[in-house]
């Protein structure tokens, strides 16, 4: 299956206006952004768990990465609450569910296979710090290596924001709103900016908090099963 799979064009999705489509697991539904694959695909999605529902054991050969969008999603390495930012390296494993219910957004297939770095990150219990080179905008730095960078960003209401993608960008709307190419982007809303582009974001009257990552389209995604 292939969406959204010319990574050299802008895209946008407004993914809460989308159905969601059941997983293999019952309860368990998606909203797909983008993807290379079948069920074993470079894919990115917002995920929601229903109340006590969860996935069998598994192992992530290519990685999975996710924010916690609301709820509280839970395996045995712990329970991670709205705000919590996750890396699961390459060959790490779990039981992921939730007994609340949770709403996540997720990256699978997108690490480098030698990667084996946990990250676990409750950004309720950081701080945001001004960004000196751009007014009206905050950051809170979430992960960077070789390959990419991920962090949050805070924009102040009607905030001008110089988006550079020199590598590829994508953003995410966690709360708040922006304005981006005449084209309104809301909580949920997703962004994917090709390598060498550029564009300018307004923050609506409310500001807006997004999630960003930056420096990963350097070389041109594969499936899994092509990498």
């Amino acid at each position: 299956m292939e969406l959204n799979a010319d990574f050299s064009q802008r895209v946008a999705v407004h993914a809460a206006k989308l159905p969601w489509k059941s997983s293999p697991m019952p309860g368990v539904d998606r909203r797909m952004l983008d993807r290379l694959g079948d069920e074993v695909a470079r894919a990115t999605s917002i995920v929601r768990y229903a109340p006590e529902s969860s996935f069998s054991p598994h192992v992530h050969t290519g990685g999975e990465e996710f924010f916690v969008l609301d709820g509280v999603f839970q395996d045995e390495h712990g329970d991670f609450p709205a705000g919590s930012y996750i890396r699961n390296p390459p060959e790490s494993s779990h039981t992921p569910g939730s007994a609340l219910g949770c709403t996540i957004f997720v990256k699978l297939w997108q690490f480098d296979l030698a990667d084996r770095t946990h990250v676990q990150i409750d950004t309720n219990k950081m701080a945001f710090v001004a960004d000196p080179k751009r007014p009206g905008v905050e950051v809170m730095p979430l992960f960077q290596d070789s390959r990419e960078e991920v962090w949050l960003e805070r924009w102040q209401p009607d905030a001008q924001v110089d988006l550079v993608a020199a590598e590829g960008m994508e953003l995410l709307v966690l709360d708040g709103a922006f304005m981006e190419a005449g084209e309104s982007f809301e909580p949920q809303s997703w962004l994917r900016l090709p390598t060498g582009s550029s564009t300018q974001a307004t923050a609506g009257g409310q500001g807006a908090r997004v999630w960003v990552k930056r420096d990963h389209l350097a070389e041109a995604p594969k499936a899994p099963n092509a990498a």
